[in-house]
């Protein structure tokens, strides 16, 4: 029986992109032996992205489309894809040409023949980056291994070519602050990686600034790890313990030489130090609590305006 591969892919202004991206996108299908459904998710896109796959709807059955009623982020549009997606196998792609393709083959290749669950690709330098960004993505992936309770790759992209049994795991995890890249990661399964050198865009601008990486970098360390609220009660007791310190140092100082009031400047510089590192901990429960807060109010990921597939329930 021929197996079926569902490819998503998340779309926000891409209309420089898509024609390349499905031209592209064809002749790979086209050179393997397995049907294809393609999922783009349109992301409240303000340009003519919405146009151009009713376009390609019209003339390829294998496209299909989901147009969320705003723009709600990749990760809610990750989820709708995996949500609406068949197929035996599923695939993340961005429209960008950034996830090569042809790379998919390699990828289908090293499932059948080696018994993986997980075929993902991870690049092996940023060479389109700027030495500021290289130097925070090296070292955020160096801090959150160290951090996190789940391991996750350095550098490693969404696009990854996963089971069936896979994506339903992953559709069990049904939390409303997600980060894909950790919830891959949570599920396990037999996993390999390939490291590529990533392109280019081929068409357009990066979505992505330096500080809405560091927004999205934040969510997943705060998704999967409680280990900065114990390190801030570490912190708390070590300053404790040297506060106990240095009023012993006073009082002896004063007992043994006198000047009771001398040195005030360096108290000003620890009591501005401490209320600093007392702020920056506040402000790490503050997140882990604004994560609770939205997930308490139930409110759905997405919502759909309008699709080729069959219409469901929000999520």
């Amino acid at each position: 029986m021929t197996k079926k591969i569902g490819i998503i892919v998340p779309c926000y202004n891409e209309e420089e992109s898509l024609p390349l991206f499905y031209k592209e996108m064809k002749r790979v299908m086209e050179q393997m032996d397995t049907q294809f459904e393609l999922l783009f998710i349109n992301d409240g896109s303000k340009d003519n992205t919405l146009k151009l796959l009713k376009e390609l709807a019209k003339k390829d059955k294998r496209v299909k489309y989901l147009s969320f009623s705003r723009n709600f982020g990749k990760e809610a549009a990750i989820l709708a894809g995996l949500e609406h997606i068949h197929g035996d196998y599923v695939t993340l792609m961005d429209a960008d040409l950034q996830d090569p393709p042809e790379k998919l083959i390699e990828m289908y290749d090293m499932l059948q023949k080696e018994n993986l669950d997980i075929v993902g690709l991870k690049t092996n330098d940023h060479k389109n980056y700027g030495f500021i960004r290289k130097f925070f993505t090296k070292s955020y992936y160096m801090f959150v291994g160290c951090l996190s309770s789940v391991p996750m790759a350095p550098n490693e992209r969404d696009y990854r070519l996963m089971t069936r049994q896979v994506v339903d795991s992953i559709l069990t995890l049904t939390e409303y602050n997600r980060y894909s890249k950790g919830l891959f990661n949570f599920v396990g399964f037999e996993t390999k990686w390939i490291t590529y050198d990533a392109p280019d865009r081929i068409a357009g601008n990066t979505k992505w600034s330096f500080w809405k990486l560091f927004s999205y970098g934040i969510d997943g360390l705060v998704g999967f790890s409680t280990r900065p609220l114990v390190i801030s009660s570490f912190v708390g007791i070590l300053f404790c313990f040297i506060a106990f310190l240095m009023i012993l140092v006073i009082i002896l100082k004063t007992l043994l030489w006198g000047d009771p009031v001398g040195g005030w400047p360096s108290l000003a510089c620890i009591i501005i130090f401490v209320s600093g590192v007392q702020l920056f901990f506040l402000g790490v429960l503050g997140e882990y609590l604004s994560k609770i807060y939205l997930e308490t109010k139930k409110r759905p990921v997405y919502i759909v305006k309008e699709t080729n597939t069959i219409q469901s329930e929000k999520k």
